[in-house]
């Protein structure tokens, strides 16, 4: 079983960048596909961005387009974050499923915090 941890998280102003970490151990996530996902403080969990095994293709939210990219090599899965806004505030997970439903069933990261304030 992978394990997935989380990192690159902190406070930011609106506007700025962040670039996020999920570093994967017990097993190669090359051949996973891998999940963003964001928690709003008092929200359900959703998912954010996607990228497949093999890293071409990739899915994003339409909140997130323009402004995040995702990214991977051999063991660790990036979400570089731009143009932060206050709505982005939250806890970022990552895990081995590019949807709530899938992930159920795989491996979680357990999450890094992101606050995004003037």
């Amino acid at each position: 079983q992978v394990q997935l941890v989380e990192s690159g998280g902190g406070f930011v102003q609106p506007g700025g960048s962040l670039r996020l970490s999920c570093a994967g151990s017990g097993a190669t996530l090359d051949s996973y596909p891998i999940g963003w996902f964001h928690q709003a403080p008092g929200k359900a969990r959703e998912a954010i961005s996607c990228i497949h095994s093999g890293g071409e293709s990739t899915t994003y939210v339409d909140s997130v387009k323009g402004r995040f990219t995702i990214s991977r090599d051999k063991d660790t899965v990036y979400l570089q974050m731009t143009s932060l806004k206050p709505e982005d505030t939250g806890v970022y997970f990552c895990a081995t499923a590019c949807t709530m439903r899938a992930a159920a069933f795989g491996s979680w990261g357990s999450g890094t915090q992101v606050i995004v304030s003037s």
